[in-house]
């Protein structure tokens, strides 16, 4: 089984919102249909980055990871290039 840390981008609203999940696809479905209260009103939602994790704590570090500057800067460095 495999987990998720992930950004997602919203084009519209040039807004990015990261997470962790056990399947991507489902996730980002339930975002994209307004299942998810914070990012309800900044849909739709693309999906601009994303690794994989073969257990969820080590998902949740890395989402906790990319909230903070330096995986802000990260991410500025793999997503915008």
């Amino acid at each position: 089984m495999s987990y998720y840390a992930y950004v997602l981008y919203s084009p519209d609203f040039n807004r990015f919102y990261k997470g962790s999940c056990e399947n991507l696809s489902e996730r980002l479905k339930q975002h994209n249909h307004g299942h998810t209260k914070s990012t309800k009103p900044y849909i739709p939602w693309k999906l601009a980055y994303y690794e994989e994790f073969e257990n969820r704590i080590d998902a949740l570090k890395r989402e906790k990871y990319f909230k903070t500057a330096a995986g802000r800067r990260f991410l500025q460095n793999k997503i915008l290039p």
